[in-house]
């Protein structure tokens, strides 16, 4: 690896690492980088969940002041979730590329929903109540969720935003902080398998994490910041970018 390749790969780091801390879809930054720098699929897509790691906790850690009081909600769906994201790391493992044709509905759909969110909100305020986070819809939904995210997870952030605007009764800020805990959990666990089994690249992984790390602080600092209405705006500009960029290639 030359000095150029390290050097970009720590500023893709960094960028992810804020990027999925304000919203998500972060790997596709360091996700794109690694393949122009000539590493098979695979290959980067598990050394990229790896680095990506310490980024999530570190974007928690920036929130922690929103998870007051949300213990309950994270030990419910955290169980989801990391069911979930082992579960998509086990596919990814066994069938790479089999999600590619159905990324870009995910985040297209997930993107009406946050755009939506406030709306529906009030529409089922009469049918749900504090502990709506308990549901099993919710949990199905979150697992399904963390499976996509074990096996790759760029918009996975995006989804479960709204997927939490939805069900959850909380402010968007609270939520947010909720998510990066989840995420955290979801790429901790497909994290760790892929450092027993598959072909990390653990100078890359490093790279990505001290990068994320430094991003995680950012992207808290700035997110935490941001009104209500100007994290959902921007939810859904990244979204919006992130699904030209799938679709575009």
């Amino acid at each position: 690896m030359t000095p150029f390749e390290a050097g970009a790969i720590f500023g893709a780091g960094i960028a992810a690492g804020t990027v999925n801390t304000i919203v998500g879809s972060g790997s596709l930054i360091t996700f794109p980088t690694l393949l122009a720098f000539g590493y098979h699929p695979l290959d980067a897509n598990v050394s990229n969940t790896v680095g990506l790691v310490p980024g999530s906790l570190s974007g928690a850690f920036g929130y922690r002041r929103e998870l007051v009081g949300q213990r309950s909600r994270a030990w419910r769906l955290g169980l989801s979730s990391c069911a979930g994201g082992l579960t998509g790391a086990l596919l990814l493992l066994a069938f790479p590329g089999a999600f590619a044709s159905i990324v870009p509905v995910l985040i297209a759909v997930a993107l009406v929903l946050v755009a939506a969110g406030p709306r529906l909100s009030r529409a089922l305020a009469q049918h749900r109540h504090a502990e709506s986070h308990r549901s099993w819809p919710l949990a199905v939904l979150f697992y399904a969720t963390a499976i996509y995210g074990g096996y790759f997870g760029a918009g996975m952030g995006i989804i479960m935003i709204a997927l939490l605007t939805i069900f959850v009764p909380d402010t968007i800020q609270r939520l947010n902080g909720l998510k990066n805990v989840l995420a955290a959990l979801i790429n901790g666990v497909a994290g760790l398998l892929f450092v027993a089994v598959a072909p990390v690249h653990f100078d890359v992984a490093l790279l990505i994490a001290a990068g994320s790390v430094v991003g995680g602080q950012i992207g808290a600092g700035v997110g935490r910041r941001l009104p209500a209405s100007a994290l959902r705006v921007a939810i859904i500009g990244v979204g919006v970018l992130a699904e030209a960029r799938l679709l575009l290639g």
